[in-house]
């Protein structure tokens, strides 16, 4: 069938259907690195962050597959129009042995650092340690990212690399370490250089330290006189107890841990496990911030309402039940003599049922 009308218009072929194994993308972005990817693309040009935008519905409709990364390159496949797939390519530019030799002793030199890439985590200002070497672990210009794409679109990006670039970000949230690999170090070559890096600094700081105890012993050790402490005095502090101060801030982002963990092996659903237990986690940190906070909510069921007695609420103790949504519901026992339809799933608050 030709593809030009009667009038001598050319006429597209209409796009394919999403393959079956296309890779829908949720929300790229669900971690601080993960925006951080995103962002960081959107301020190489203003024509490369014009052009992102393009690809973010094939990225939405699963249009993006086989997306694979290593050696430092992530490829893909993008189902457009066309019968086959266009083959989409990703590579940034590998960091010198200097630069990766210079952020390693960074990170291993600061013990938050250490601790979060040892639990599988980025800390957020991870750009110090490359910072040392002159560069960002982040492409910040052009020369950063190389690109290419089989369609015949001239432009860069094109919406399959744009799509691939969001599908790439969300990879990036459920596991960081692959920016890394995109900078020519793997998970396991980072890790093993950020130990032995600490390795030899724990025995350093244990030479000098032994060196330090030495001298002190060589020293004459000083000698302390304790006055006498009565019962009394005991448990009386020496002066006054400092007031402590807390703040408890709601997490920007919901479930990211759960988006970085994935399904497990045995999840049947379709829904992610994110989504499922997403307004769990919402209602068990609101729980915990109100107890926290000492403030009242409709959690306390034991605490008489506003125009109630204490002995209306003591009557009402243990029949009020919190649904997984965290609003009330009445349970009294004539509803269940009555037959009634068994209730969802529900927590049980103070009293007995």
């Amino acid at each position: 069938m030709s593809r030009w009308d009667d009038w001598g218009w050319y006429r597209p072929a209409p796009k394919r259907p999403p393959p079956a194994r296309g890779i829908k993308m949720k929300r790229s972005g669900s971690t601080w690195w993960g925006q951080r990817w995103i962002e960081a693309l959107e301020r190489m040009s203003r024509g490369y962050s014009n052009r992102l935008g393009r690809g973010r519905t094939y990225a939405r409709a699963g249009r993006t597959h086989d997306l694979v990364v290593e050696g430092g390159v992530a490829t893909a496949k993008v189902t457009g129009s066309r019968a086959t797939p266009y083959k989409v390519r990703i590579a940034l530019a590998k960091l010198s042995e200097a630069t990766w030799r210079k952020a390693i002793m960074t990170m291993a030199g600061r013990a938050q650092f250490a601790a979060a890439l040892l639990a599988g985590q980025m800390p957020q200002d991870i750009d110090a340690a490359f910072q040392a070497g002159g560069t960002s672990v982040f492409p910040a210009k052009a020369a950063d990212l190389q690109t290419s794409c089989s369609c015949p679109d001239w432009a860069n990006p094109c919406k399959h690399v744009a799509a691939t670039h969001y599908v790439l970000g969300e990879a990036l949230d459920r596991d960081p370490f692959l920016l890394f690999e995109l900078r020519g170090r793997t998970k396991e070559q980072v890790l093993a250089a950020l130990r032995a890096a600490r390795a030899v600094a724990g025995d350093m700081a244990s030479r000098a330290g032994n060196k330090d105890r030495r001298a002190a012993d060589d020293d004459e050790v000083p000698r302390v006189s304790l006055g006498r402490v009565t019962a009394a005095d005991y448990d009386k502090p020496r002066e006054s107890i400092p007031m402590l101060h807390f703040t408890f801030d709601t997490s920007p982002v919901s479930g990211a841990v759960l988006r970085q963990l994935g399904a497990p092996a045995g999840w049947s659903s379709e829904t992610p496990p994110a989504e499922t237990l997403a307004p769990i986690l919402r209602a068990a940190a609101e729980q915990a911030r109100r107890l926290a906070m000492a403030e009242p909510g409709p959690f306390h069921a034991d605490e008489p309402e506003a125009g109630q007695s204490a002995a209306q609420a003591t009557s009402r103790k243990g029949r009020t039940k919190v649904l997984a949504s965290g609003k009330r519901n009445s349970w009294s026992p004539a509803a269940r003599t009555a037959g009634a339809k068994k209730a969802p799933i529900r927590t049980k608050v103070r009293g007995k049922q």
